[in-house]
C-alpha cells in the first residue's frame, strides 16, 4: 500500500517506471488497449459495477496479479475523491520519434515545456478525436502520467503515443521527415483559418506563461495566430490546441471529399 501511494509523486514514478490508474473507464481503457499492467487493485465494498468485477475476474484468470484492499486502505492509495474502488498499476510507456512518423496520422502535435498535467490530457485527448499520429513533449514539462493527466485525458494516455525530445532532437527529426513546422504565437501575422496546413505537419504549442521559446520559434515554417477580441490575451493551452487541431481536421476532410 505504501508502495501504491508513492505512485503519487513523480519522483517514485519516474524512478519505478509505473504509474497508478484509477477508475472503471480509464482501468478498462488500458486494459482494452494493451497497456502493461504490472497489478490490478480492487476493494470489494466499493467496487459494485458488475462490468468492473468482471475485469477483475477477467485479469486473475488470465494471471494477472490482483491485489485485494479494505475501502480504507484503498482510499489512502486514491487521489480522487470518491473512488470507484479499482486501479491498475501499469508500466509507463514512451514512443520513440521514428514510431511516431512510422504511425502517420493526421498530424503530430508538439507541446513546448507544458507545465499542467490537466492541459496535457486535455491535448492528447483532442489528438485522439482528430486521428493525431502522436503527442511530442519538447524540454522539461509535466509528466504525463501525473494522476490529472491520465484523468483529463480519459484514456487517451493509453492510445495516444508519447513521446519525450529536446529541441534538437525535433529539429533531427524535422530535417529527416521533411515535415512542416506550424506554431502558434499570439504576435503571428496569419490568422489560424488562412494557412493551408501542409502534409506531412507538426503542430507546435507553446508553454502556458512563456509561449513557444527562441529556438523553437527559429525552427518553425510557419507561424498563426488565434483572434481574440475580449480583453484576455490568451487561451488556455488545451483550448488552443484543439482550436487549431480542428481547422487541421477540417481542411483534412474538405480536401479528402
Amino acid at each position: 500500500v505504501k508502495r501504491l501511494r508513492r505512485l503519487r509523486s513523480r519522483r517514485a514514478r519516474e524512478e519505478t517506471g509505473l504509474a497508478l490508474v484509477e477508475g472503471i473507464r480509464l482501468v478498462a481503457e488500458a486494459l482494452q488497449t494493451g497497456a502493461s499492467v504490472e497489478t490490478l487493485v480492487y476493494a470489494p465494498e466499493l467496487l459494485s459495477s458488475e462490468f468492473a468485477l468482471g475485469l477483475v475476474e477477467q485479469q486473475r484468470s488470465r494471471g494477472t496479479p490482483v491485489l485485494e484492499l479494505g475501502a480504507d486502505a484503498f482510499r489512502s492509495i486514491a487521489s480522487r475523491e470518491g473512488p470507484q474502488g479499482i486501479a491498475a498499476v501499469v508500466r509507463r510507456r514512451w514512443a520513440g520519434l521514428r514510431e511516431l512518423a512510422e504511425r502517420g496520422g493526421l498530424c503530430w502535435v508538439a507541446l513546448d515545456r507544458p507545465q499542467d498535467p490537466g492541459n496535457v490530457g486535455s491535448v492528447l485527448r483532442s489528438a485522439d478525436a482528430v486521428g493525431a499520429g502522436g503527442v511530442i513533449l519538447v524540454g522539461d514539462g509535466t509528466d504525463p502520467y501525473d494522476p490529472a493527466a491520465v484523468r483529463s485525458s480519459t484514456g487517451a494516455i493509453f492510445s495516444v503515443p508519447v513521446a519525450l525530445a529536446e529541441a534538437s532532437e525535433l529539429a533531427g527529426w524535422k530535417r529527416e521527415t521533411g515535415a512542416a513546422l506550424v506554431g502558434a504565437s499570439g504576435s503571428a501575422a496569419t490568422d489560424f483559418t488562412e494557412l493551408r496546413y501542409p502534409s506531412p505537419l507538426v503542430l507546435l504549442m507553446g508553454s502556458e506563461r512563456e509561449g513557444l521559446s527562441e529556438d523553437l520559434l527559429a525552427l518553425c515554417d510557419e507561424l498563426v495566430r488565434i483572434p481574440m477580441v475580449g480583453r484576455c490575451d490568451s487561451l488556455n493551452l488545451a483550448v488552443a490546441t484543439a482550436v487549431v487541431l480542428y481547422e487541421v481536421f477540417r481542411q483534412h476532410r474538405a480536401r479528402a471529399v
